[in-house]
C-alpha cells in the first residue's frame, strides 16, 4: 500500500484498511434508513441478534454472518468501496464509507446514525479499552469507548486535528497519552506524543514514509518506515533500522502476550506493486529486527496474530503459515483456499485473514466462498457459497 493508500476513502470506490480497520467510513445521511442503504430482507422485517457477527464487504453492499455457521443474516445495501473494521465491542463494527466513518450494529443487523463524517476515513485502531479514527482528507482524530457505542448515541470522546491532513494513524495508550503520525499530503515524517491536554511530549522525525501501527507487550507501540520500524515505549521513541537502505514496514500485528511484532517488508521503492516473499519480526525488547522467507508472497490483507502470540501469515500459495514469533520458524502450514494472486489494484478482491480467538476465517473471492478454520487443529470448520465475492472481512471483537 503505497502513496494510493492515502486515497482509500476518496471515490465512491475508495478506502481501503484500516482503517475502517486499519478504516472505516460513513455513507451519505446520518440516518440508517437513507435512501441509499436500505436491507435486501423483507420489508418490516424485525432482525434477530446474530451470535458473533462476521462482516463481509461486497462491490456495493455488506453481508452480517453469523460467526458459526457463517449463515448470511442480513444483506445491506451500501453504495461505493466500504472497508470494515472490529468497533471494539461485542456488537458493533466500523465501516468506512466514501463520506466518513459509520458504526454498523452488526449483532443488531442495522446501520446507526453514528456517523464521523470527513472525507478520506483511514485506519481505525483499538487499544487499551479506546478506539480511534483517524480521517486522512481531515487529519482529524476520534477517540473514544466503545461500550459507550450500545446507547445508541454519538460517544462523547476526545477529538485532535493533526497540523496536516495526511494518510495518518494515531492511538491512545492506556495513561492517556496520543500517538499520532506526523506528515502532509506529499510527505509522512515520524509521529509525535500529545498529553491528556494535547500538550506534545514527544516527537520524532526518524521515519520517512510512516505508515501502520501496532502495540506489542507491555504496550510498546511500532509504527512501520521505509528505512525499518519507530518503537514508542516509556515515554521514548527507538528506531530499529532496516537491513536495507530501503525496507518498508507499512503494515504491522501485534499482539499482547508477544513482545514480538509482525510486519511486512518491501525493498523495491520503484516496484509498480512488490509481491514480498519475507515477514519481519520485530522484538520491541531487544530493539532487534529479524527477516522470514516464506518462499510464497502474500498481501496486506494477510498478517494477523493467534491466540497464543503466534505469527500468522495468509500466503499466494493458499495457505496459512504458523510463525513461531520468537525464532522465526515456519511451524506448520494450514491449507486455507486455492492458489491466488496479488491483484495490482489495492482495492481489487483477494482473499482476506480475519483471526478471532482460536477461528481464522479466510474469504475466497474467485470461489465467492469463506471458511472457518480452526487454528489448533488446521481443519476447516465450515465453509460457504455467498451470491457475490467479498472484498474485505472481519467482525465484532470484545476486548483489547
Amino acid at each position: 500500500m503505497n502513496k494510493s493508500i492515502r486515497n482509500r476513502a476518496l471515490t465512491g470506490t475508495a478506502l481501503a484498511l484500516a482503517v475502517s480497520t486499519v478504516l472505516t467510513a460513513c455513507g451519505g445521511e446520518d440516518s440508517s434508513s437513507s435512501s441509499d442503504t436500505k436491507a435486501k430482507n423483507a420489508p418490516g422485517a424485525k432482525a434477530t441478534a446474530v451470535k458473533d457477527p462476521l462482516v463481509a464487504t461486497f462491490d456495493g453492499g455488506l453481508y452480517i454472518l453469523d460467526g458459526e455457521s457463517l449463515k448470511t443474516a442480513r444483506t445491506i445495501e451500501l453504495p461505493g468501496f466500504n472497508r470494515v473494521n472490529p468497533a471494539g465491542d461485542e456488537d458493533h463494527v466500523v465501516v468506512s464509507t466514501d463520506t466518513g466513518f459509520r458504526i454498523l450494529n452488526a449483532t443488531g443487523q442495522t446501520l446507526t446514525d453514528i456517523a464521523y463524517k470527513g472525507a478520506e476515513p483511514g485506519h481505525v485502531v483499538r487499544h487499551a479499552g479506546k478506539t480511534v479514527l483517524f480521517t486522512d482528507g481531515t487529519g482529524e482524530v476520534n477517540v473514544f469507548d466503545p461500550a459507550d457505542l450500545s446507547s445508541g448515541k454519538k460517544p462523547e470522546g476526545r477529538t485532535y486535528t493533526s497540523a496536516e491532513p495526511h494518510h495518518g494513524v494515531a492511538i491512545e495508550l492506556a495513561d492517556g497519552t496520543l500517538l499520532s503520525t506526523l506528515g502532509t499530503e506529499e510527505k509522512r515524517t515520524g509521529a509525535l506524543v500529545l498529553d491528556k491536554n494535547n500538550k506534545e511530549i514527544a516527537r520524532n522525525e526518524d521515519c520517512p514514509g510512516v505508515h501502520g501501527e501496532a502495540a506489542a507487550r507491555n504496550e510498546a507501540i511500532g509504527i512501520g518506515c521505509e528505512d525499518g520500524i519507530l518503537i514508542y515505549e516509556d515515554g521514548k521513541f527507538t528506531k530499529i533500522d532496516a537491513p536495507d537502505d530501503y525496507g518498508r514496514i507499512g503494515n504491522q500485528a501485534g499482539s499482547d502476550t508477544s513482545p514480538i511484532l509482525l510486519g511486512d517488508y518491501k525493498t523495491d521503492p520503484e516496484a509498480e506493486l512488490e509481491r514480498p516473499t519475507r515477514i519481519s519480526l520485530i522484538d520491541t525488547e531487544k530493539k532487534k529486527l529479524r527477516l522470514v522467507n516464506l518462499g510464497t508472497s502474500y498481501s496486506f490483507r494477510s498478517l494477523a496474530r493467534g491466540p497464543h502470540g503466534e505469527a500468522l501469515v495468509l500466503g499466494t500459495d493458499g495457505a496459512i503459515h504458523v510463525i513461531d514469533q520468537n525464532t522465526g520458524k515456519v511451524e506448520k502450514r494450514i491449507p486455507a483456499v486455492g492458489e491466488w494472486q496479488e491483484p495490482l489494484d489495492w482495492q481489487q478482491a483477494r482473499p482476506t485473514l480475519f483471526v478471532r480467538d482460536h477461528t481464522a476465517y479466510v474469504s475466497e473471492p474467485g470461489k465467492k466462498a469463506l471458511h472457518a478454520i480452526d487454528l489448533e487443529t488446521g481443519k476447516k470448520i465450515t465453509s460457504v457459497t455467498l451470491p457475490k465475492s467479498t472484498n474485505e472481512l472481519s467482525g465484532v471483537v470484545a476486548g483489547h
